[in-house]
């Protein structure tokens, strides 16, 4: 029984990633033709065709994605903080996140063929790896805000493989939420490491509930307040991770499609 159950594990996952590749496929040649309207109008189609792309993946490899809005839908541009579980997570933001908006990525992933050319065009690269680096990411994100365009960011800096709900925040999020004055968005992806966890190539059906929480204003703080805003923003999400952890089931009153 065991055995049979892994063969299934296992067709399922290689009819995930075949349909994962087949359908980028069929939307890179349109991706292309909108990299070449520049940076800011060529992003913003490019989003729309990668949104296009898990309409159609999640239900075919049977993953419903459902939001849960306790923001009352905000308007506006905001810097979203995302808590970061599984790869799974870039392609749940692709399917939720109000448009326009950049995630901010590792610059390591635009050397994977194909797929890395859709990646330039639909992040702010970071090279974590020099302050240069870090800087120049910084320097575009803050760019793109002043362009209209939401920024999302993983606070924790990498995916959490600890048993704690959230590891320490980074500083970066918050600095530039200050520093240009962008009100800061808690999101919280509920099942993501579950449907695909970060350690092995287990990925199951089933829910991701993402969670959009109220906004938090920065408005008139400055760079002596940051230690405090990180820490009012770690709390809410904490604290919402945790309720959601005890009571799975509580968005059914709340859930819109």
């Amino acid at each position: 029984m065991n055995l049979l159950l892994k063969l299934v594990r296992v067709i399922y996952l290689v009819y995930a990633a075949v349909l994962w590749l087949g359908i980028m496929f069929l939307i890179l040649p349109f991706i292309f033709l909108a990299s070449l309207l520049g940076k800011v109008r060529g992003g913003n189609i490019t989003f729309y065709f990668l949104r296009l792309w898990a309409h159609l993946w999640f239900p075919l490899v049977g993953i419903w994605v459902r939001k849960i809005n306790r923001d009352h839908n905000e308007k506006g541009n905001f810097l979203y903080v995302v808590n970061h579980r599984s790869y799974l997570d870039a392609c749940i933001a692709v399917k939720v996140m109000r448009l326009p908006f950049r995630p901010l990525g590792k610059i390591e992933m635009k050397k994977i063929p194909f797929f890395g050319f859709i990646y330039k065009q639909s992040v702010v690269l970071v090279d974590r790896s020099s302050a240069k680096g870090r800087a120049s990411s910084v320097r575009e994100m803050m760019w793109m805000i002043r362009k209209g365009i939401s920024i999302l960011i993983f606070p924790e800096g990498t995916t959490n493989e600890t048993d704690q709900l959230l590891t320490p925040f980074h500083n970066g999020a918050f600095r530039i939420a200050i520093e240009t004055q962008t009100p800061l968005k808690p999101v919280l992806y509920l099942d993501s490491g579950t449907r695909l966890p970060h350690k092995g190539l287990r990925l199951s059906p089933g829910r991701c509930r993402v969670l959009f929480l109220p906004s938090i204003p920065v408005q008139g703080l400055t760079m002596n307040d940051l230690p405090a805003l990180k820490q009012q923003v770690f709390d809410v999400m904490e604290t919402a991770l945790r309720q959601y952890t005890r009571y799975p089931d509580v968005e059914l009153q709340e859930t819109t499609s």
